[in-house]
């Protein structure tokens, strides 16, 4: 046994040997088309390193680049009723939420989680678009509502990731009901005197637009997320007059007062670590 055999036949082998490629080794920018190997997507926090295109990410990589060392405690949420309305469109609500739970390895649309931030405790919630498009029904008011009560408990800000479709249309008004509801968890948080801090990611529209995504006591976006109620078409269909170019855009919304800044994925948790030393230094001068 020598080199060559050690070294030279396997690579020999390996090169004219048929070998399986995983087909998820490299992704395409859906901006620029540029393709990105994985590895460095992965470290790029899902931006593309040739245009900066913030692409879209699951609850679980955001709990895992918001944490302090990606060290965190989930909770679990408390269980709902399925399908209250026997709902069914083309398929029936059950068999869509077992195909979601499948792909997502999730419950629902959102994860909970607590731990620190720059050495602050915090508790985050994150919503996760891939699970039937983000979409809020009782499960994900109940998970907000738990977040909520469990930011109070520990006395700490609690800190939510939007991003939906909206309201889930298969639980009809019981979805609409989690409005009030999530509104009413956001001002638990600030009737405690902690910070409620939203983080608007693309896309943020629909009723949870029209809830607790924009009572933040600071509001972020990530660059370019579409942020809105009503769709641009339907929007201009019911008005009758061309929107302006990048309407319902983070940054048009920032020029217009709407939010109050616009970061980078990559600086987002300094961002916040910053944030939350000013805002719970003055929790603490208030107590």
């Amino acid at each position: 046994m020598n080199w060559l055999t050690e070294f030279v036949r396997p690579k020999i082998r390996t090169l004219l040997g048929r070998t399986e490629v995983p087909d998820n080794l490299w992704h395409q920018c859906p901006k620029c088309q540029q393709m990105i190997f994985h590895r460095e997507l992965e470290a790029s926090k899902k931006v593309c390193p040739h245009c900066g295109h913030h692409m879209r990410a699951s609850a679980a990589d955001r709990l895992n680049w918001t944490f302090d060392d990606g060290s965190y405690t989930r909770i679990d949420l408390p269980k709902v009723v399925l399908d209250p309305l026997k709902f069914r469109d083309q398929k029936k609500y059950v068999d869509r939420l077992k195909e979601a739970r499948e792909t997502t390895k999730h419950e629902d649309a959102i994860l909970v989680a607590h731990g620190t931030i720059g050495g602050r405790k915090a508790v985050v919630a994150a919503m996760d678009f891939d699970f039937m498009a983000g979409s809020m029904g009782a499960a994900v008011g109940e998970g907000l509502v738990a977040a909520a009560k469990l930011a109070v408990l520990q006395d700490a800000p609690m800190i939510v990731y939007a991003a939906s479709g909206g309201a889930r249309m298969q639980e009809g008004a019981i979805s609409l009901m989690q409005m009030p509801r999530t509104t009413i968890a956001s001002m638990m948080v600030k009737e405690a005197g902690l910070p409620f801090i939203t983080i608007l990611t693309d896309p943020t529209t629909g009723g949870v637009t029209a809830s607790f995504a924009m009572l933040g006591d600071i509001q972020i976006s990530e660059p370019n997320a579409l942020i809105g109620f009503a769709g641009a078409r339907v929007i201009e269909q019911t008005v009758r007059e061309k929107l302006p170019e990048g309407f319902q855009r983070a940054e048009y919304l920032l020029a217009h007062g709407m939010i109050d800044m616009v970061v980078k994925r990559g600086e987002l948790t300094a961002k916040l670590a910053q944030l939350l030393d000013l805002l719970m230094a003055n929790h603490k001068a208030a107590a």
